[in-house]
């Protein structure tokens, strides 16, 4: 490492709390799947800010309409009527089956609010004592209290956090029969990803999200949805759960809503969005000016650029191409898996050292668990980087015998 980077960190240990860690790079500038490092050196990257510069690094037309709107409004809380939330709003709802939008800064703060929703809706507007959340393993929803405990993993992401808040229940992913199990009068929504990201890059099979949503209605809970890393374009449609035919109650977004500014959504149908009422929730900074502008350009850019379509055809092709370096070495690679430009690489141990040969390389991307290599690349990304990517990989593999 060069002294530039030693300083740094040397540096940041003395002021920051220790909560990350970090790979051995900073990063000082960044332009649409490209990186550099504060000696100059260019990376591709595979990660996107954890799916958030969905359209690359320093879009030009946001930069563009970031500035304008600066200039004209930063803050001015939510006590006033804003024009940019309501075209940002009108454009969301635009894209999907849902009514109403609640905007926040981040995708705990979505999922907060979802939880909140669900459990003030079923008691004021339902009439009925029911506030249990029901999420699956493995499932990641946000570091909140609430959060926290609604996601299903254990070990560091819990400990030391107790008491953790009552009223969440997991069951194990993809069993349908222990979900049917676990819904009982006192529920008051299922929350799921269609993917789960943290969880290692996992589809939830088409037939489990369907019967899901079914029991939810036979039930009269919420079936709600985290799009806070799948949403945005990111599988190959504009929101996840279109791929499945479901609609959910609510849902919320975040990641790539603003392109890298913090912003975050919840999405609900009408008569759930009832719940809420003037006071029984708010947030001082969600849906200003800027981010409320600049997402409404990412929207624009998204549907005008047809984005899904191209995650859509470059998922297809990384995977094909992610497929046969698995042929070539079946004794690493134990799968392939994904959705559009979200995809995991599965290997069949350890994965650090090939984690860290391919930042060597040039490439960087994200290791889940220790064994899944987690690509999450800006959409707008070239196919040549993708099948780069590929090669570097399958020589990494040839040559770098565990």
């Amino acid at each position: 490492m060069s002294s530039k980077y030693d300083a740094l960190v040397a540096r940041e240990k003395k002021v920051l709390c220790q909560t990350y860690g970090r790979y051995p790079l900073a990063i000082e500038k960044a332009q649409g799947a490209r990186m550099t490092d504060l000696d100059g050196r260019e990376y591709i990257d595979l990660l996107a800010g954890i799916a958030v510069a969905n359209l690359g690094h320093s879009h030009p037309e946001l930069l563009e309409v970031m500035a304008a709107q600066a200039k004209e409004l930063l803050h001015v809380s939510n006590l006033f009527y804003q024009p940019r939330q309501v075209e940002l709003a009108e454009l969301l709802l635009a894209t999907c089956a849902c009514d109403r939008v609640f905007f926040c800064n981040s995708g705990a703060e979505a999922n907060e609010a979802a939880i909140k929703l669900a459990r003030r809706y079923m008691r004021t507007v339902r009439n009925k004592d029911a506030g249990e959340i029901i999420t699956l393993s493995g499932s990641f929803h946000g570091r909140t209290l609430a959060t926290l405990t609604a996601t299903g993993q254990a070990g560091r992401i819990k400990e030391g956090f107790e008491p953790l808040p009552q009223g969440f229940s997991t069951v194990p992913f993809g069993d349908i029969e222990a979900l049917r199990a676990a819904v009982t009068p006192k529920t008051a929504a299922v929350l799921m990803e269609m993917v789960q990201g943290e969880g290692g890059v996992l589809p939830l099979p088409e037939a489990y999200v369907k019967e899901a949503a079914e029991i939810c209605r036979e039930a009269g809970c919420l079936f709600m949805v985290d799009e806070v890393q799948t949403g945005m374009c990111r599988t190959g449609k504009f929101w996840a759960h279109q791929h499945y035919g479901v609609q959910p109650d609510v849902f919320t977004t975040s990641k790539a809503l603003a392109n890298g500014l913090p912003m975050g959504a919840m999405l609900a149908k009408e008569h759930v969005a009832n719940g809420f009422v003037p006071g029984s929730h708010a947030t001082t900074f969600g849906g200003g000016g800027v981010v409320s502008a600049v997402a409404a350009k990412v929207v624009e850019i998204m549907q005008r650029d047809d984005i899904a379509g191209r995650a859509r055809d470059l998922g297809a092709l990384a995977l094909d191409a992610f497929k046969k370096v698995q042929a070539n070495h079946p004794e690493r690679i134990s799968g392939v898996r994904g959705l559009g430009l979200m995809i995991g690489i599965v290997l069949s141990g350890p994965g650090e050292n090939i984690h860290a040969a391919l930042r060597e390389r040039g490439f960087v991307c994200n290791l889940a668990h220790g064994t899944v290599l987690r690509l999450l690349p800006p959409l707008t990304i070239a196919a040549e980087d993708l099948l780069a990517f590929a090669a570097a990989l399958d020589d990494i593999l040839a040559t770098d015998k565990p």
